[in-house]
């Protein structure tokens, strides 16, 4: 990067703002999309347990690892890793990039879903008599023109916002969406909690059975790391982008607190919202694959006092936690296009933007696609990218990365040696495993349901 580029590269106006747009990174569909169904399928409080400490033992040391790398360099991804590293370290930063275009990819698509529910609930409300009128309406919404038209329209959303800049577009947008976001979901948690079946909801979301877990470990361990990296928006340069952009020596540690305390806050308070309204109308959690949040939602809207309005928030507030998600992962790939190529923002944003269009478009053809690319993202290069970067951090820049976490903090004498040896062994050793457990899940979906699906075709 030139030194004109450096001069001229943004920065976020405060500390609130660097914050709100790290936590709204964040919460997006990982919290409020995935998190409930993965619940549900992994055992409700089992799976609670055994995310939360992915999140305390893994994700908050793995935040830091991204935060050093950004602020130390003030540089993109690929740039980053390219100053700090040699050899094949060098191509590591491109990982990012790729799983940057394969995950706004579908996660648009999704998105998209959301903005349609939203407007049905306007115009018609969600009177589907049951879970085959729910299932059925899911299919219209999902697949088809509905769904790639609704793709674009949220992925015109994002590129918009990144278009106008860093402090103008993202700073601006997330202090009124991450607000709005926490406002509306505390609201619906406190209707939630009037339901008649919201204690028998709390005690399947807060009592782990260990029983099940002992038996389900290979499924849960790989979900929870997954969704871990997924929420606090992990492996894939997200977090190295947003702290590029910090203009002075602040408490990484601090800032990593509050945002992963936010973060993980927020997804708890999801399922106290979700899954009351199931056990209000009777519907068991968990049901399988992207469509359960919806067919299960839109059957109990329907079912319970003031579910049109209910739901009618509900779809509207993630749709506005995606887009505060959606807009850190195009700016991963945006940012490498200034950066590196000295292309302007507009066109770059609208370059990058068309191009994830164009890659999601297969997801609103056939689901099966958005379990190739979910599965591959979630599972697999989320986990690998993690990987990598611990070991990068914990084995080949140790020093530089401690002496930068230090800046705006002090000496950590002990602590800065234990972070180092948390990165360098328990992590890695952690992450190998699911890693593992990823690839032979991903295995057994490409040469069962997909390959079935391809031999139908």
């Amino acid at each position: 990067m030139t030194l004109e580029t450096q001069m001229a590269r943004e920065t976020w106006a405060t500390r609130a703002g660097f914050i709100l747009a790290a936590v709204g990174s964040a919460v997006g569909l990982g919290n409020i999309w995935r998190f409930p169904f993965i619940t549900g399928q992994e055992g409700g409080g089992a799976f609670l347990l055994v995310y939360l400490l992915f999140v305390g033992l893994v994700g908050f040391p793995a935040i830091l690892v991204e935060f050093v790398i950004g602020r130390y360099t003030n540089l993109n991804p690929v740039g980053a890793i390219r100053e700090l590293g040699s050899g094949a370290w060098n191509y590591l930063g491109w990982l990012f990039v790729a799983i940057g275009f394969v995950i706004l990819s579908y996660y648009s698509v999704v998105a998209g879903w959301f903005l349609r529910y939203t407007l049905i609930g306007v115009t018609d409300g969600y009177a589907v008599a049951g879970p085959e009128e729910a299932t059925a309406l899911f299919g219209t919404v999902s697949t088809g023109l509905d769904s790639l038209l609704f793709h674009a329209v949220f992925m015109a959303l994002v590129i918009g916002i990144i278009a106008a800049g860093v402090r103008k577009g993202i700073e601006v947008g997330v202090k009124v969406m991450v607000p709005a976001i926490i406002a509306l979901l505390l609201g619906l948690a406190a209707y939630a909690f009037t339901l008649d079946a919201s204690g028998a909801a709390y005690s399947y979301y807060l009592s782990p059975d260990f029983g099940y877990l002992l038996d389900n470990w290979t499924s849960i361990l790989p979900a929870a790391a997954g969704q871990a990296f997924f929420t606090l928006s992990l492996g894939m340069g997200v977090m190295i982008t947003y702290s590029s952009y910090l203009g002075e020596d602040r408490n990484l540690a601090s800032d990593a607190g509050v945002i992963v305390a936010l973060d993980t806050l927020i997804a708890v308070i999801v399922g106290f919202v979700v899954f009351p309204f199931l056990f209000a109308a009777g519907i068991e959690p968990g049901g399988p694959g992207a469509s359960a949040i919806f067919v299960s939602l839109t059957s109990a809207f329907a079912g319970i006092p003031g579910g049109r309005l209910i739901g009618i928030v509900f779809f509207a507030m993630v749709g506005i936690a995606a887009l505060s998600s959606a807009i850190s992962i195009l700016e991963v790939l945006v940012s490498y296009l200034i950066d590196e190529v000295g292309v302007g923002r507009v066109p770059a944003a609208i370059a990058i933007g068309v191009a994830v269009f164009l890659l999601g478009v297969p997801v609103t053809v056939d689901l099966i696609f958005l379990d190739l690319y979910d599965k591959l993202a979630d599972g697999i290069l989320l986990v690998l990218g993690s990987l990598l970067l611990a070991l990068f951090v914990g084995w080949v820049i140790p020093d530089t990365a401690r002496g930068e976490l230090e800046k705006g903090i002090g000496d950590l004498g002990t602590l800065g040696d234990a972070w180092i040896w948390a990165v360098r062994i328990p992590i890695v050793i952690v992450v190998i495993v699911s890693l593992y457990l990823g690839i032979v899940d991903y295995a057994d979906f490409l040469t069962g349901p997909f390959a079935e699906w391809l031999a139908a075709r």
